[in-house]
């Protein structure tokens, strides 16, 4: 195979140009310089951003967090405030923050007790005038798992007629799945194993097997999947308590399907998250869906006429105006883009970059005084949130925002900085909206942390393989994360409902499954 010669372009000939022409030349070469140069500023910023994602720590606490800004003065400003509330009309969760807490040791009380006496000998106590036992010391001990095989007996009973004998058989327990080998303490480790602690059927497969007996991940599979259509009407009535609530927090994260009509295994799905209700009846419920589009928040938010807390993404905005929502912002969204901006920023040049803040470092101790003003009235009333917010939070609003207008011009429109901004002006109504209300937080934190757990499972499962897997998944991560919100453990709460559902043959039987009345049951 021949190569062909390489070829010699010749040099530009300029000595037939005016000095006019030369010096366009030379300003239109120094323009494509420069323009050359932010290209590789803007490549340099995005490998530094995905080095520190690959190989730092994943915390979001910037350098300049403790001496970019003196807070002193903020933090006695909240607590003169708090101090100009009458003391009769201080809340019991103010006056329980007045009072000194004292960190709780030992055991939980919930443990089981068992006693092991130390015995002298008769020898040992012979001729003493009384004996007496003192603690000495409290064990944690661990009984490991153990299956065992639960043979069914049922009685008989014949009698003689003159007919012949009538056989009457002891009336069978109900099982969820009916026919099924599994008992209900079973079936609620597996749903807890996978969902609640992330581990793979393969692998609790292995782990029961050392106990004794190969389930078979097949069979694990199954089980779940036919107990999405058991849950579900359990499922419908928290959805429909959560939407009655005042005050919904909404999260998305993709999800891979293999086997969905119409879509490729490696395109996106997505896991929706919605947490709210009354503040009585907390919930937290997942829902699968192919798409991302509109109409899937618009479903699942059908009857709630509240205050929904979202990111920026587009569709939330029209389904709020369809539906009469109240839409606010999360602001550990704008946090985390400027963190992202600054992690990502360039060293000044003759500058260490330990001493000197960038503009994305402003911004986040900006951000954390309104974060400092939350962790002060955390256990406020509804009223006295209200009321600090509006008199101190706003102000510092209103000032970054009078900066984030400021510096909007003072950045590379293509960097990160300048998305940070962009994107916390475009979302500014929304933002400032969270000190309108006493009751709502001013990020979407506890929705992430909701879906924390299925991002943690994702990663051990990689994927699900079919719709139906999908749905049945999203059943079990809802009654997982509301047996959390309602101080219920998830295995015994799982348990319980499938010790019951199937008797469960009228709404009054089937609301006494609702994890907040379970939770008032003891």
């Amino acid at each position: 195979m021949k190569i062909a010669p390489k070829s010699h372009s010749k040099k530009p000939d300029y000595s037939q140009l005016s000095q006019a022409e030369l010096v366009s030349l030379l300003l239109q070469k120094d323009s494509i310089l420069a323009q050359r140069d932010a290209y590789i500023d803007r490549l340099e910023e995005i490998i530094r951003l995905q080095k520190v994602q690959r190989f730092a720590a994943k915390s979001e606490k910037q350098p300049f967090q403790i001496t970019l800004f003196d807070e002193a003065e903020l933090e006695s400003a909240i607590d003169d405030l708090i101090d100009e509330i009458p003391e009769d009309s201080l809340s019991p969760e103010l006056a329980q923050t007045k009072q000194s807490r004292q960190r709780q040791r030992g055991f939980s009380a919930s443990l089981n007790r068992i006693r092991r006496e130390i015995c002298l000998s008769d020898d040992e106590k012979a001729g003493a005038t009384k004996t007496f036992f003192t603690k000495v010391k409290e064990e944690l001990e661990f009984i490991p798992a153990q299956l065992n095989v639960i043979e069914i007996w049922q009685e008989k009973a014949v009698f003689e007629s003159s007919t012949g004998e009538q056989i009457i058989a002891a009336k069978r327990p109900t099982h969820p799945l009916g026919k099924c080998v599994a008992t209900t303490s079973l079936l609620a480790y597996i749903i807890t194993s996978k969902y609640a602690d992330g581990l793979p059927l393969y692998r609790l497969d292995g782990m029961l097997a050392r106990l004794g007996h190969e389930i078979g991940r097949n069979n694990m599979a199954n089980w779940i999947i036919r107990l999405d259509d058991v849950f579900k009407p359990l499922i419908n009535l928290m959805r429909e308590q959560q939407n009655l609530g005042r005050y919904i927090q909404a999260d998305e994260t993709r999800i891979q399907v293999l086997k969905e009509t119409g879509k490729t295994a490696q395109s996106d799905k997505w896991m929706w998250v919605t947490r709210g209700g009354p503040p009585d009846k907390p919930s937290v419920l997942f829902d699968y869906d192919p798409t991302r589009a509109g109409h899937v928040p618009a479903r699942l938010l059908d009857g709630f006429s509240g205050v929904l807390q979202v990111d920026g993404y587009s569709f939330y905005g029209k389904v709020c105006r369809d539906l009469d929502i109240t839409r606010i912002g999360c602001w550990d969204h704008v946090r985390r883009k400027f963190v992202e901006a600054a992690r990502g920023a360039a060293p000044q040049k003759g500058k260490s970059n330990k001493t000197t803040p960038s503009k994305a470092d402003v911004a986040i101790a900006k951000i954390r005084k309104l974060y400092a003003i939350e962790s002060k009235i955390e256990n406020l009333s509804e009223s006295e949130k209200y009321t600090v917010r509006q008199e101190l939070a706003l102000p510092l609003l209103e000032d970054f925002k009078a900066w984030l207008e400021t510096n909007q011009t003072k950045v590379p429109k293509d960097s990160l900085t300048f998305k940070a901004i962009q994107y916390t002006l475009n979302q500014w109504s929304s933002l400032v909206a969270c000190c309108d209300h006493g009751f709502v937080h001013i990020s979407n934190a506890l929705a992430e942390n909701a879906i924390r757990p299925f991002a943690v499972g994702r990663r051990n499962w990689l994927f699900a393989d079919t719709t139906r897997g999908a749905h049945a998944s999203a059943t079990c991560y809802s009654l997982i994360e509301t047996a959390k919100a309602n101080g219920l453990e998830p295995s015994g709460y799982i348990q319980y409902v499938l010790d019951h559902i199937a008797d469960a043959d009228t709404l009054e039987k089937l609301e006494a499954l609702l994890p907040w009345n379970r939770a008032k049951a003891g």
